[in-house]
C-alpha cells in the first residue's frame, strides 16, 4: 500500500472542507448562542442551521473514517523517517480524530442543552484543532518541499 484508499482520500478532503467552513462561518452560531444566554429569542438563521448539520456530519464522517482506517490500514512511513516525526504525525492524526468527535458533541451539548461548560470546552478544542490542522498542513508541505518524499502524494486521488 503506497497510497490511502480512495474512500480514505474522499473522507479526508470532505472532512477538511467541512471543518474549514465551520471555522469560517462560525460567527452566526456564536452570536446566536450568546444571544440565547442573554435571554434573547433568536430567529432562524440558515448559517446557524448549517453549522449544526455540518457538525453532525463531521461527527458521523469522523467515526466512519476512523473505522475505515482501522480496517484498511494506512501506507507505511518512509523508512528514513525519524521516530520524532512519526510520533508527531500520530499525535496530530489521532488528536484530529478525537476532536472530530468531541467538538460536535460539545457543540451539541452547548447548543441544545445550554451547557455553558460545553461551550467553553468547544472553544478551547476549536483552538487546539486549528493548531493541529496547521501542524498537519505544515508537515505535509515540509515533506513535499523539503524532504521530497511521497507523504504528501499519499492523500491525492
Amino acid at each position: 500500500m503506497t497510497k490511502y484508499s480512495k474512500k480514505q482520500v474522499v473522507f479526508h478532503w470532505l472532512i477538511a472542507m467541512m471543518i474549514a467552513t465551520q471555522f469560517i462561518f462560525h460567527d452566526a452560531i456564536s452570536d446566536a448562542y450568546e444571544a440565547t444566554l442573554r435571554g434573547i429569542e433568536v430567529a432562524f438563521n440558515p448559517l446557524v442551521a448549517a453549522h449544526v448539520f455540518v457538525g453532525i456530519a463531521v461527527l458521523v464522517l469522523t467515526v466512519w473514517r476512523f473505522s475505515v482506517r482501522q480496517k484498511t490500514g494506512v501506507p507505511p512511513y518512509p523508512e528514513a523517517e525519524s521516530k520524532v516525526t512519526k510520533l508527531a504525525s500520530e499525535i496530530v492524526h489521532y488528536g484530529t480524530y478525537v476532536l472530530g468527535i468531541l467538538l460536535p458533541i460539545s457543540g451539541g451539548a452547548a447548543w441544545f442543552g445550554g451547557v455553558k461548560a460545553a461551550a467553553e470546552a468547544h472553544e478551547v478544542m476549536k483552538a487546539i484543532l486549528m493548531a493541529l490542522v496547521a501542524l498537519h498542513i505544515g508537515g505535509a508541505l515540509f515533506h513535499l518541499f523539503a524532504k521530497k518524499n511521497n507523504i504528501f502524494k499519499r492523500m491525492w486521488f
